[in-house]
């Protein structure tokens, strides 16, 4: 699509923006971005205020930082008054990163109650659950009439204060939770009601909350939105103070980046340099890796030198060895996915790990045993050799097994040194099931054939 199409069309949705959605904006943005950094920072700033804020969350990271660049510290924070607490935080810490300065300005032209909103949010670190913590929530005391609370979340949704309200939060005098009413329940009850009535006359509701601490790691907080199904949990501190709540939006971002991040370290690549457009950095940082798998690629190589006469005297070893360390390659990939994945969602633990690795041994020696068999007989109708047949056969049942077998153990000896199991664990079981595959292979071929 040329650029006068976007522009067209952004002028379009400029005019017509409230039927819009900020990701829709910001895909436009970043299309015209391609082609034009002229056209890009010219419908950045036009961007009403009240929208600005929510499409800058929508871009992508590398091209959020230009914006923060080229935005004025007063154009940002009138876009911030339009943002949940956790929203703004987010930005905040984004312009830190870049300019401190900008960040500070930013900061101080918020009124005081956002200010303190975000310093105090700020400090929890990106894993824990209450940097995921928006303080905006629908709270209602005990003693208070529904109908009472109902006029006050209209005035709160009437001037955008809130959004995303699912239920109530009931508490006490000091702010402790007591309870917490999903909204399609409350507009079932007399108006005129209190909150303790409700709460005496329906016990068999079990309106009792589920919550998280601040200070929980927010890996703990997604299986809980995993294993309850729920759309927000709040969040509490000292005595079961209501702090704040999490929303299921929030919770989705973070699944999608940690799978996002395991993607990208089980390929040996940085996301962070993937999203810069800058291709010399990027493909420095690939060659990194690259050269990491350059020696151990000649490592296995110089396997394959040791055997150097045995592979002159029979060509066949030459034609079948790839097919060996192929397969060797799959079969721990697929192990080696199986492990991430299941430690990253809580699924192996101390106190199961020994079944799972035994489960993927069993799992590789089954197909070890199938495929040496096929393998076996290809090679001996091929070449016309019962004991080539039978070297590769015994060769595939040896390379499967160590497939996975490393490709279960390598995960959880990374995560007991508490290194991500994500981070460099394909380098490793590549070099292990190339060395083991040529190894087995040559060996019994030099000494059986």
């Amino acid at each position: 699509m040329s650029n006068n199409n976007i522009e067209i069309e952004l002028d379009d949705i400029l005019k017509q923006i409230d039927h819009f959605h900020p990701s829709d904006i910001a895909y436009r943005l970043k299309k015209i971005k391609k082609n034009s950094n002229e056209l890009f920072y010219e419908y950045l700033h036009k961007i009403p205020k009240q929208y600005l804020g929510e499409v800058l969350l929508e871009l992508p990271e590398s091209l959020r930082e230009k914006a923060y660049n080229s935005l004025s510290h007063q154009q940002i924070s009138r876009a911030l008054e339009n943002l949940e607490t956790d929203n703004a935080t987010d930005i905040i810490q984004g312009i830190e990163e870049i300019d401190q300065e900008k960040a500070k300005n930013v900061l101080d032209s918020l009124d005081k109650k956002d200010q303190d909103d975000i310093n105090w949010l700020k400090k929890y670190d990106e894993t824990k659950a209450g940097a995921y913590m928006q303080t905006e929530l629908f709270s209602a005391h005990i003693n208070e009439t529904i109908q009472d609370s109902i006029d006050r979340l209209k005035f709160l949704k009437k001037n955008h204060h809130i959004e995303n309200i699912h239920q109530v939060f009931v508490v006490d005098d000091d702010t402790t939770l007591l309870a917490s009413i999903p909204l399609e329940d409350l507009v079932t009850y007399d108006f005129k009601l209190k909150y303790k009535k409700i709460l005496e006359k329906n016990k068999e509701k079990n309106y009792k909350p589920i919550s998280v601490v601040g200070d929980d790691n927010i890996g703990d907080v997604v299986k809980q939105f995993e294993k309850y199904n729920l759309s927000v949990v709040s969040v509490i501190g000292y005595k079961n103070r209501l702090l704040g709540r999490i929303t299921s939006d929030d919770i989705l971002d973070v699944i999608e980046q940690n799978a996002t991040e395991q993607m990208y370290q089980l390929a040996g690549v940085d996301e962070d340099y993937e999203q810069d457009e800058e291709l010399f950095q990027t493909g420095r940082k690939r060659a990194s890796w690259l050269f990491i798998n350059l020696l151990t690629a000649i490592m296995a190589s110089l396997v394959i030198g040791f055997f150097d006469e045995t592979i002159k005297e029979y060509i066949a070893l030459a034609i079948l060895m790839p097919i060996v360390a192929s397969m060797g390659g799959n079969a721990g990939t697929q192990t080696l996915a199986v492990m991430v994945r299941q430690l990253a969602l809580g699924d192996i633990d101390e106190y199961n790990s020994n079944y799972a690795v035994k489960k993927e041994i069993f799992l590789s020696l089954l197909n070890g045993i199938l495929f040496a068999v096929i393998l076996g007989a290809i090679a001996f109708v091929w070449f016309e050799s019962a004991m080539l047949g039978f070297v590769i056969a015994l060769s595939m049942i040896i390379t499967l097994f160590c497939a996975g077998f490393f490709g279960a153990i390598i995960p959880l000896v990374l995560k007991k040194i508490e290194i991500d199991p994500a981070i460099g664990s394909t380098v490793i079981l590549t070099t292990v099931t190339d060395i083991m595959g040529f190894f087995s292979f040559l060996a019994l071929a030099k000494y059986l054939l």
